[in-house]
């Protein structure tokens, strides 16, 4: 006699943990754009330019739009 009739069945996962995980996904991107943002004004005023506040908006963007998607991914996989 088998144990368990739905052997494919995973256990209920922690609602902390969940919460964790979609706040992560929430924040990451615009977390990365402003932290871009304030790099490339910091070397704006450094440097005296005009365009690497611009740079860096792009950079963090990036940045924030790569962890999104390896988060993601990684989610995917696990499930």
């Amino acid at each position: 006699m088998p144990d368990d009739p739905n052997p494919e069945k995973k256990p209920e996962e922690n609602p902390w943990r969940q919460f964790g995980r979609y706040s992560h996904l929430a924040l990451v991107l615009p977390a990365s754009v402003v932290v871009g943002l304030i790099i490339g004004a910091g070397l704006d005023h450094w440097l005296k330019t005009t365009w690497m506040t611009l740079a860096g908006l792009l950079l963090g963007s990036v940045a924030g739009f790569t962890e999104l998607i390896r988060a993601l991914l990684k989610m995917n996989k696990e499930s």
